[in-house]
C-alpha cells in the first residue's frame, strides 16, 4: 500500500509550506489534484492520512481531491483525447505514438488554515 507513503510525504510538504510565524497551526483542508494513472486508492490514502496526521497541525484536515482524468495526445496527428482504459492509440489516425498529457498528477493544490 503506497498510499500510506504518500500520505506522510503529503502531511511533510504540508506542515514545511505553513509560515514559521504562525503559532499553534491548523490546517482545516488540503486540496489535491490526483491522476488517474497515479493508482492511488481514495479511501486508503484518506485513511493513511488520518492516522499519520494524528498529533499534527493536520489533524482533523479534511482532503478534498479533485480527479484529473487521463488525456492523449496523438504524436502524428495532434488529436487529444480521453481515456477510460488501457488502449493508447490514437481513435483517429490509429497510430500508437501518443504523448500522456495528464492523468499522472499527484500533487497539493492548496492548503487552507483555520484562522
Amino acid at each position: 500500500m503506497h498510499e500510506m507513503g504518500v500520505a506522510q510525504q503529503m502531511i511533510n510538504i504540508a506542515i514545511a509550506s505553513i509560515p514559521k510565524d504562525i503559532i499553534n497551526p491548523k490546517v482545516e483542508t488540503l486540496n489535491l489534484k490526483v491522476g488517474k494513472l497515479a493508482a492511488v486508492v481514495e479511501d486508503s490514502l484518506k485513511f493513511c492520512f488520518e492516522i499519520i496526521a494524528k498529533d499534527s497541525p493536520l489533524e482533523g484536515a479534511k482532503l478534498i481531491i479533485e480527479h484529473v482524468p487521463v488525456r492523449i495526445k496523438c504524436n502524428s496527428c495532434q488529436h487529444l483525447w480521453e481515456v477510460d482504459e488501457p488502449i493508447f492509440s490514437c481513435p483517429s489516425c490509429k497510430d500508437g505514438t501518443v504523448e500522456i498529457i495528464s492523468g499522472r498528477e499527484l500533487e497539493i493544490v492548496s492548503i487552507e488554515l483555520a484562522e
